[in-house]
């Protein structure tokens, strides 16, 4: 009886590690966004598989400074530089990212937008440090023209 115990007990042990390393292998989760020009916390943004495409949504927003609460409505911000659709609407619950697709190490192939300045940029991902953090980079035309920011995964 001891012996199954012990086979059992093992056997949730790996079961959890390698839940807790596939949880890590994908930027599936909830990641703190910061800014690449102030190094301040901008926003939490939980990224979620649809059927092999990540899509990225903004739960919550800030460390807005005084400027950016004017130019956006308060202390939630609206998208006022968008376009269409997303035009005026709430930055908060607003997806920003989608399309993203696993390419070997890194994932690409999306869009990512910028709500700050309403722009749409092509998106890569690329995990570091274990899966606990993320090189975002934004790019129109070729990955080495644009800007990248560091995300840092927050526990579940």
């Amino acid at each position: 009886m001891k012996q199954v115990f012990r086979i059992a007990f093992a056997t949730s042990l790996l079961l959890a590690a390698a839940t807790a390393m596939a949880a890590t292998d994908s930027p599936v989760g909830k990641w703190k966004q910061i800014d690449d020009v102030s190094g301040k916390q901008k926003s939490v943004i939980e990224i979620t598989d649809n059927g092999g495409t990540l899509q990225g949504k903004v739960l919550q927003i800030m460390n807005l400074s005084p400027e950016e609460i004017a130019k956006g409505g308060g202390e939630h911000p609206k998208c006022v530089l968008c376009e269409g659709a997303l035009k005026d609407q709430p930055v908060e619950g607003m997806t920003i990212m989608s399309g993203v697709k696993k390419d070997g190490d890194v994932w690409d192939g999306g869009k990512i937008l910028d709500p700050k300045t309403g722009k749409v940029y092509k998106v890569k991902l690329t995990l570091d440090n274990g899966g606990q953090k993320m090189d975002v980079r934004g790019y129109i035309g070729f990955s080495l023209l644009g800007r990248s920011q560091t995300w840092y995964r927050l526990s579940q």
